[in-house]
């Protein structure tokens, strides 16, 4: 067997030697620093506290340094942990994010519905005349004839030539019916003319549908064109069937030799329509017995 090999000692190595020697020099010197330190305090507790603030000073910068650095880990740290977070975070936002905007949409479509429905109600409620309320399940827009199918007959009361409107104003009047619904001749069909009046000097006039969705408007009577662009106007009720003061269309463009409108109700935004009894007005009385004719 080898013999076990001796332990080496620092003494064969000079620079182990300084090392350990320099050890000792630090820890001498630091138990002699010590001693010195509370030999003062007991002594001259005023110089002991300028000794301490000397040494606080020359601390400091080295302290804020140090403090610097472990901020900058930290927030690395924060960093690093914020950015491992972003992608389940961005996931969870977009997912409010939609559920929020489809909770925006029912609660618009809602409150469009209630607006309708509220704008039915005026139309309904004060008056004891209205035949039916049904909706408008179809509409044309396209073809040469404008019609729209209404979700009410005979068995409502509802009759060929009665007025229909909805909120906004005239849709039309009905055409034929069935026993639970029934076709209405669109205010936009060429074939339908309605007497109207302009609410701004009351000047009469007829519209008729020009079958591509707008209106004609002829003025009753010679001279220049009455009418102006954004003039309103509302049924006269002359030759009965459709009642006095009805929405009917809006003046959108004026040329001299004629004027063009758009209509208030527009079929292709429709929900609900209210038909009504046809227009009759009122009678002139009759002459008194005697009286002279003029």
């Amino acid at each position: 067997m080898l013999a076990p090999r001796a332990k080496r000692r620092p003494g064969h190595s000079r620079r182990a030697q300084l090392g350990l020697f320099v050890a000792y020099v630090a820890a001498v010197g630091a138990a002699i620093i010590g001693l010195f330190l509370i030999i003062l305090a007991a002594v001259d507790p005023v110089g002991f506290g300028i000794v301490r603030g000397a040494a606080t000073d020359a601390s400091a910068p080295v302290s804020s340094v140090l403090r610097r650095g472990v901020m900058a880990v930290t927030g690395a740290d924060d960093a690093v942990s914020a950015y491992l977070d972003a992608g389940a975070q961005n996931i969870a936002l977009r997912r409010q994010l939609a559920a929020a905007h489809v909770r925006l949409v029912e609660a618009r479509a809602t409150e469009f519905e209630n607006r309708r429905l509220r704008a039915m109600l005026k139309i309904v409620q004060p008056r004891n005349d209205v035949l039916a309320v049904a909706r408008v399940v179809s509409s044309t827009a396209t073809s040469d004839r404008r019609i729209a199918t209404l979700t009410a007959g005979l068995n409502d009361g509802v009759r060929p030539g009665q007025p229909v409107r909805a909120p906004e104003g005239l849709v039309g009047r009905v055409l034929d019916t069935g026993r639970s619904a029934s076709r209405v001749l669109l205010l936009t069909d060429e074939t339908n003319s309605v007497p109207v009046r302009e609410v701004r000097r009351g000047t009469p006039g007829i519209v008729t549908g020009d079958g591509t969705g707008g209106l004609d408007i002829r003025a009753l009577g010679t001279g220049p064109m009455p009418f102006r662009r954004g003039d309103l106007l509302v049924t006269s009720g002359a030759g009965g069937l459709y009642a006095p003061g009805i929405p009917v269309a809006v003046v959108a463009l004026v040329g001299a030799d004629g004027a063009r409108a758009l209509p208030l109700a527009r079929p292709e935004r429709l929900d609900v329509a209210a038909v009504l009894p046809a227009y009759r007005p009122p009678l002139l009385p009759a002459p008194a017995a005697g009286a002279k004719k003029p």
